[in-house]
């Protein structure tokens, strides 16, 4: 039985996860046995789903698999195999420096697993996946690649120019889920507002949402990782007409003065973000923004600092995340600027305006005291039901803590709850 078990390790994005749990389908389909993320691993086939996104990430991976390599060398691990965007960015090094890896494959190229264990790819199983996650939401990836040329990101190196899946793909795909029992759907892509510009010759983002709203059973979708720039407006329409579009956008901002857009080629101006953000709250009220924020990307002065807390505190993004830029080799920025920020006054520049953002979801998670809310439940967890209104997506976003004792609650089951308490992070509530 040993023999026929594989576990497969998943790093980095939602969108990995999505390559994995397809991979998983395929190998349980060919007879295999398999477990992802398993705390302790047990089976004689390891499969290592690598990200190489930044600094940090790529160097969690590489130690998974040196950590694999040292199991494989002791006996306990026959095989060993690594996929996903690292491998796809440093096949020919990898290989030299970690021979113990049986075999390397890119990020697209992973259906040569099979073939290598002897075993078919079952095309008719193409838009089936083994999910991960609770069984009531799925992650739904629309697209591969990007046509952006930011200067800091390593992205469109590792994956390519962007690539839209057909629609009627993802509607079948989106059918079959259903029928597995998801409710949610967090549409993910490397940038969704360039969704069908390859395949269709226009935008077709606004179109595809309002087709998967169409679907029985679809209760809740939300969007992951737009662009500012060329926005495709009539999503909104869709967002503020479609009950079951969560009146929520993740959209990657990264700065706002212009100073800084201009350097990281972000092809958007400090003006026509603040007129963006002003769109999406009268055009869809009670929308919630998440975005993500750089600081420490080379030529970030203090004004222009300054300007981005200014930014965060006008704004008052409901969701907000940040990081350092960390200096990627082959990027715009590598080859033609000097990273040149030391590394302390980046992480202090983080500190600070992570700390101004903390304040600001401190106050707008009070606000939301004594307001109903409909929560999905996606676990129990030791004295409390762990959920999230259509505000809140998995693992990023805060959550709604409801007392077990007294309560029976289904998960995966919707509830219309009074929210009672808040704290920096998370929201307690009751259920009517």
């Amino acid at each position: 039985m040993r023999r026929k078990s594989i576990d497969i390790i998943t790093l980095g994005c939602s969108k990995n996860l999505v390559d994995s749990e397809r991979l998983m389908r395929q190998l349980e389909e060919a007879g295999y046995r398999v477990t992802h993320d398993a705390e302790h691993p047990k089976g004689q086939i390891a499969v290592i789903n690598t990200c190489g996104f930044i600094g940090d990430a790529k160097e969690e991976s590489i130690n998974m698999i040196l950590e694999f390599a040292q199991a494989k060398e002791e006996g306990r691990l026959e095989q060993l195999y690594v996929m996903g965007c690292l491998s796809e960015r440093y096949l020919k090094e990898l290989a030299v420096e970690i021979p113990q890896v049986d075999k390397f494959y890119g990020k697209f190229n992973w259906k040569g697993l099979l073939e290598d264990l002897g075993k078919a790819y079952h095309n008719e199983l193409h838009v089936e996946r083994t999910l991960t996650t609770p069984k009531h939401y799925a992650y739904l990836k629309i697209s591969e690649g990007c046509d952006r040329k930011c200067s800091y990101c390593a992205i469109p190196i590792i994956t390519g120019r962007h690539v839209s899946r057909p629609m009627e793909e993802i509607l079948e795909e989106v059918k079959y889920l259903v029928e597995q029992g998801v409710k949610e759907f967090q549409v993910i892509a490397q940038e969704l507002t360039y969704y069908g510009v390859d395949l269709y010759k226009k935008q077709m983002l606004p179109q595809l949402i309002e087709k998967i709203s169409e679907i029985p059973g679809v209760e809740w979708i939300r969007l992951h990782y737009a662009y500012p720039a060329h926005f495709p407006e009539d999503l909104l329409r869709v967002m503020r007409e479609r009950d079951n579009v969560c009146k929520y956008m993740d959209i990657a901002l990264q700065h706002i003065s212009d100073n800084m857009l201009e350097k990281m080629r972000r092809h958007v101006t400090k003006e026509e973000t603040y007129q963006l953000i002003e769109k999406f709250r009268r055009e869809v009220p009670g929308i919630h923004l998440r975005t993500t924020l750089m600081v420490g990307h080379p030529g970030e002065t203090e004004a222009d600092f300054e300007e981005l807390k200014e930014f965060v505190r006008t704004v008052r993004f409901d969701r907000m995340g940040a990081f350092a830029y960390s200096e990627e080799e082959g990027t715009y920025a590598a080859a033609n600027y000097e990273d040149s920020i030391p590394q302390e006054v980046k992480q202090a520049r983080l500190d600070e305006l992570m700390a101004i953002q903390q304040g600001i979801s401190a106050e707008l998670s009070a606000a939301k005291v004594g307001k109903q809310m409909k929560v999905i439940i996606d676990r129990l967890e030791g004295d409390y039901y762990v959920g999230r209104t259509e505000f809140d997506s998995p693992e990023v976003d805060p959550e709604v803590l409801i007392e077990r004792e007294g309560t029976n609650l289904r998960i995966g089951s919707f509830y219309q709850v009074e929210i009672i308490d808040s704290d920096d992070f998370d929201l307690f509530g009751r259920v009517l």
